[in-house]
C-alpha cells in the first residue's frame, strides 16, 4: 500500500499557495545577516554560529538558495566564511562555462531519429550537468533567468539551442546593451523569430514584406513590455485610469523595417541540415542592397534618418531600447523574481532600476551591478534571520527544474541523472531547453489564483507535478537497478546508512542539507513516524529516498523564503 502522504497531492498544492503568501511589511532595518544565531537541527532553539563566520549557517544556506541551483553544505560553508559580497565578486571572476559542441551535435542526419536523439540528449545532459555541479552557479542562475523570458525551443536545431545557451552564459555578467545587440544578430534567434526572413518590399523583390515577429517580441518580451512603467514597476495610467501602451503597431512596423537585411553567415562548404543556420557564427548584413530598408523611420518617437545600413539601424534600435524608461524596471523585475522573490515591493524594484540605469559610473545595463544590487538589497536580506520570516512575503515557489536540481545538489551529486537509454532525467512539467512558445514556461506577471500576488512559477505547480514529487517519479533514477547513475556521485548510500543507524541522524542530515537547520518540528516528527512504520519495507536505500522525497515535497522546501 502506498504511504498516506502519497495520496493527497491536491492538498499539498493548497499548502504551497499558502506557504508562498504572507503579510507584507516594511523592511526591518535592524535585521542583518551579521547576527550570529540560527535554529538548531532539532527544533527551534537558537545556537551560535562558528567563530569568524560572516553569515550564520541559516543565512548562508538561505543565500545559497538565491545564488545557486540549490544549497550544499560546502557552498553554505564558503558563503559563511567569506560573506555574500566577496562570494559574488569571486563568482564574477570565474571563467564562463560553455557547452562544447561535438561533431555529432553539429552535423548529423536529421532524418535519423537515433542521431537526433543522441544530439538532443547530449545538450540536455550537458546543461543539467552544469546546473548540478558547475562552479559558476550565480552565472547559471542569471542565464537561466534570461532564458526564461528570452527563450528558443526545438523550432531551432539542437546546435542552435546550444549556442543560445552559450550566448546567455557569456552575457549574464556583461552589459544588457551588448546582449541585445548580439541577441539580434544570433542565428538561433534569427531562426526562432524569423528575422532572417525579414525583407522590405522593393522593386527588386515586390513580393517581399517586413516580418514583424522579432521586432514585436524584442519590445514586448525582451526589453520593454506592453504598458509604460514607472521606475518602481507600477503601471502608468491616463486620466481615466487606463494603462498607457508602450508602443503601437506603427512602432512595430518601423522597427521591423529597421531590422531588415540580415542573413545567416555564409559558409565555404555546404552546411548540413542539422546546422542550416550556421549556428556557430553571428548573422551578417546581406550584401544585396534591396534586403534592407534604407528609408527614414520613426520608432518610439526617435527619428531614424534615411541612408543607414542594417548595422547602423540595429545599433540605433538598441539605443532606443536602452534609453527607454521601461527597460530598467522591466528587466529588474524579472531578475529579482528569479533570484529572490516573485512579488517584490515597488521600492525594491525602484532601487534595482536605479542601478540598471546608472551603475554609479554613468553606465546603463551593467549586469554585475544590477545582480549585486538585487542580492544585497535590504528586502532580499531581511529573511536571513529566521525570526524575520513571519513578517515578510519575500520568497518564491521552486519551479520544477529548480526543485529537482536542488534535490540533486543536496545529495552532492556530481552529474545529472540519466535513463538507461541515455536521456537525461528531468521534471515532466518543465523540459528545460524547450518551452512551448516564445512566452517561456510562464509570464512574469502571472498571479496566484484568487490573489493579486505575483507567483509565476505556480503555473507549473499542478497536480501532475506534485504527484511526481510525492510518487517518486522525479528521483526514481536514483534507485535505478541497472546502475546507470552509479557514477553521478550522489550520496544516497550515506543517507541509507544513517537511516539504518538512527532515523534521528537521518533526519538531522536532511535538516542540514535542505532546510537550513530549521526543519519545522511537525515535519521532523512526521518523517520519524514514517520511518518507524517503514522499517521492514524495501532496502534502506529505497526507504531513505522515499522519506527524502516526502520531506522535499513539503512547502517548507518547495517554497524558498
Amino acid at each position: 500500500m502506498r504511504p498516506v502522504f502519497m495520496r493527497f497531492p491536491a492538498i499539498a498544492l493548497v499548502a504551497f499557495v499558502l506557504a508562498g503568501c504572507g503579510k507584507s511589511s516594511d523592511v526591518d532595518s535592524g535585521s542583518t545577516s551579521q547576527e550570529k544565531s540560527v535554529f538548531s537541527a532539532s527544533a527551534g532553539q537558537v545556537v551560535s554560529a562558528p567563530a569568524g563566520s560572516l553569515l550564520t549557517p541559516y543565512a548562508a544556506a538561505r543565500v545559497a538558495d538565491q545564488v545557486s541551483f540549490g544549497a550544499t553544505p560546502s557552498l553554505a560553508a564558503d558563503l559563511s566564511k567569506v560573506g555574500l559580497e566577496t562570494w559574488v565578486t569571486n563568482q564574477y571572476a570565474l571563467p564562463v562555462t560553455q557547452i562544447a559542441a561535438p561533431e555529432f551535435v553539429v552535423n548529423f542526419d536529421t532524418q535519423n531519429q537515433m542521431a537526433s536523439d543522441r544530439a538532443w540528449n547530449y545538450l540536455n545532459g550537458s546543461y543539467y550537468d552544469l546546473l548540478v555541479s558547475a562552479p559558476d552557479q550565480l552565472r547559471l542562475r542569471v542565464s537561466w533567468a534570461l532564458f526564461s523570458f528570452i527563450p528558443v525551443n526545438s523550432k531551432v536545431q539542437t546546435y542552435g539551442v546550444l549556442e543560445h545557451v552559450n550566448l546567455l552564459q557569456r552575457h549574464a555578467f556583461g552589459n544588457y546593451r551588448s546582449f541585445l545587440k548580439e541577441l539580434s544578430m544570433h542565428p538561433a534567434m534569427g531562426a526562432f523569430l524569423d528575422n532572417v526572413q525579414n525583407r522590405p518590399t522593393s522593386p527588386e523583390c515586390p513580393n517581399c514584406a517586413p516580418n514583424e515577429n522579432y521586432a514585436r517580441e524584442l519590445m514586448q518580451l525582451f526589453a520593454l513590455g506592453v504598458v509604460k512603467l514607472n521606475p518602481d514597476g507600477t503601471t502608468i495610467r491616463d486620466a481615466k485610469g487606463k494603462p498607457i501602451e508602450t508602443y503601437d503597431q506603427e512602432d512595430v512596423e518601423a522597427m521591423a523595417k529597421a531590422l531588415t537585411g540580415w542573413r545567416f553567415a555564409p559558409s565555404a562548404t555546404q552546411l548540413p541540415s542539422s546546422n542550416w543556420t550556421n549556428a556557430g557564427h553571428l548573422m551578417e548584413p546581406d550584401s544585396w542592397r534591396p534586403t534592407h530598408d534604407w528609408n527614414a523611420k520613426v520608432i518610439l518617437g526617435v527619428n531614424f534618418p534615411a541612408g543607414r545600413d542594417a548595422s547602423k539601424d540595429l545599433d540605433a534600435v538598441v539605443d532606443v531600447l536602452m534609453n527607454h524608461p521601461n527597460i530598467a524596471p522591466f528587466v529588474g523585475l524579472r531578475l529579482i523574481q528569479h533570484l529572490v522573490t516573485s512579488d517584490p515591493s515597488p521600492q525594491y524594484i525602484a532601487r534595482v532600476s536605479q542601478v540598471f540605469r546608472n551603475n554609479g559610473s554613468g553606465v546603463a545595463g551593467d549586469m554585475k551591478a544590477v545582480i549585486r544590487a538585487i542580492l544585497l538589497d535590504p528586502e532580499a536580506r531581511q529573511g536571513d534571520r529566521p525570526d524575520a520570516l513571519g513578517s515578510t512575503r519575500i520568497g518564491k515557489i521552486r519551479e520544477p527544474l529548480s526543485w529537482y536540481v536542488a534535490a540533486l545538489r543536496g545529495l552532492d551529486c556530481k552529474k545529472a541523472l540519466r535513463y538507461s537509454e541515455g536521456g537525461v532525467v528531468q521534471p515532466n512539467q518543465q523540459n528545460a531547453l524547450s518551452p512551448a512558445t516564445v512566452f517561456g514556461f510562464y509570464l512574469p506577471t502571472d498571479r496566484a489564483p484568487g490573489s493579486n500576488l505575483l507567483a509565476p512559477e505556480q503555473k507549473l505547480l499542478n497536480t501532475s507535478e506534485l504527484s511526481s514529487r510525492f510518487g517518486g517519479w522525479a528521483l526514481s533514477a536514483l534507485n535505478d537497478p541497472l546502475g546507470t547513475n552509479n557514477d553521478a556521485g550522489c550520496q544516497i548510500d550515506d543517507l541509507a546508512k544513517m537511516l539504518e543507524r538512527s532515523p534521528r541522524e537521518f533526519v538531522d542530515s536532511l535538516n542540514v542539507r535542505y532546510f537550513r537547520g530549521a526543519m519545522p518540528p511537525l515535519l521532523r516528527t512526521s518523517i520519524l513516524d514514517l520511518a518507524a512504520g517503514q522499517n521492514t519495507w524495501g532496502s534502506s536505500r529505497q526507504r531513505a529516498m522515499t522519506l527524502m522525497q516526502y520531506a522535499l515535497s513539503s512547502p517548507f522546501f518547495g517554497v524558498i523564503k
